[in-house]
């Protein structure tokens, strides 16, 4: 493995050990959630397990509480605390191009070949990947700073036909906000904008009351 190669992989290493995630002794948490779905609102509760399943309570519309649950698992499963080597041990890493932003390309090949991501201050700014036959690009313009990593706060995705390049979904744009509770940064708000048959459409996820479950007795 040549010194570049290496170098470019330490440099992904630091940026990817540099997220916010939940360590091993997450407990799962409750929640209240309020729901806004364009102009339709629902009120229910939340429950985030220790084994980042996810479920929803007393949202008796089944496409709203499927939509609850989607975005609690997305964010939940996000937070899992996966090793370097589990995650990229067999991908091999190259420099790309550095844009005018002074983000740094990173290239992939072994496993992950074809993919790229690019970073800038010690974060992941940039992903573009190749996930369940589409590619999605995902541009992340802000984040939360925490004393143990950074959260996502302002991003938007884009979804591809990876053999035609057609345009799979549209630009959908994202602002998530989160508290601390018990020690754990906890998603409180999710916001998504997106465009559907020319009209903007707007979900808005709200987690209040937000408690964390006591932790098995051993």
């Amino acid at each position: 493995m040549s010194a570049t190669t290496l170098e470019a992989r330490e440099l992904f290493r630091t940026a990817y050990e540099n997220r916010y995630t939940w360590d091993g002794n997450f407990p799962g948490y409750t929640a209240d959630v309020t729901f806004k779905d364009n102009d339709r609102t629902f009120n229910g509760q939340v429950r985030v397990n220790q084994d980042m399943s996810t479920e929803v309570f007393n949202i008796e519309d089944e496409q709203a509480a499927a939509q609850v649950k989607s975005q609690l698992w997305e964010t939940s499963i996000h937070r899992v605390r996966r090793s370097f080597e589990q995650v990229h041990g067999q991908n091999i890493f190259s420099y790309g191009n550095t844009d005018e932003s002074g983000a740094v390309e990173i290239l992939m090949g072994g496993k992950s070949e074809g993919d790229r991501y690019k970073l800038r201050d010690n974060e992941v700014c940039h992903v573009h990947r190749h996930i369940h036959g589409v590619v999605v690009t995902i541009d992340t313009f802000s984040s939360h700073k925490t004393e143990e990593g950074y959260l996502s706060h302002r991003y938007d995705s884009i979804y591809h036909d990876p053999k035609t390049g057609e345009l799979k979904a549209g630009k959908t744009d994202f602002e998530d906000n989160y508290e601390q509770v018990g020690g754990y940064y906890i998603l409180t708000s999710r916001v998504i904008t997106s465009e559907e048959n020319e009209e903007k459409a707007t979900k808005e996820f709200g987690f209040s009351n937000v408690k964390l479950l006591q932790p098995a007795m051993v």
